[in-house]
């Protein structure tokens, strides 16, 4: 972990580095480094951030039943948290042990968020290379009208199969009470 790190950006295949991979973590814990970003100490051989443990990209986000973000950082989550693109209602998912709660239900996650968001973050570290952007989460509009038309698509076609079976079953108790009366 002492050699020199880059970090390649999958959205723009912009190439930060050669730096130390303390500052690859820091980047990482400040949600510098997306899913599906890139790393390399050769610039030969890339693998996905969240295939380095070292990072603790240990968890998901769940932006909608269907649709996650990540895995991400505990540091990342605070950093969406500040940015207002999480609440303390939305659910994440430690991938190593497959635990889903609310961010609201991480005591010193949550905490410290509120806290941070109390306070102007106007930390600067002296030295530290111009780094990457923040990552962003948020699921396109678009997307998530088309997964509400398909949800209620799928709504109605199950409301129209229950009309159409009660329909028949009412026709039933129909004819069963002619059948009794007569």
């Amino acid at each position: 972990m002492n050699q020199n790190w880059f970090l390649r950006k999958y959205e723009d295949g912009s190439t930060f580095g050669p730096v130390r991979f303390d500052q690859i973590a820091r980047w990482a814990a400040t949600a510098q480094i997306a899913p599906h970003d890139t790393l390399s100490n050769d610039q030969q051989t890339w693998m996905k951030a969240p295939m380095v443990p070292q990072l603790g990209m240990d968890w998901l986000v769940e932006l909608t039943s269907e649709h996650y973000y990540g895995p991400t950082t505990l540091g990342a989550l605070q950093e969406f948290i500040r940015l207002g693109e999480i609440s303390g209602e939305t659910f994440v998912i430690n991938t190593c042990n497959g635990a889903r709660q609310k961010i609201r239900e991480m005591p010193q996650l949550w905490e410290t968020a509120q806290a941070d968001l109390g306070e102007a973050q106007t930390e600067i570290h002296l030295g530290d290379p111009v780094g990457p952007r923040v990552a962003r989460m948020s699921i396109r509009l678009q997307e998530q009208i088309r997964d509400l038309e398909q949800s209620l698509q799928e709504e109605r076609r199950a409301l129209g199969e229950s009309d159409q079976r009660y329909l028949e079953l009412e026709r039933k108790y129909q004819e069963l009470l002619r059948r009794v009366g007569a």
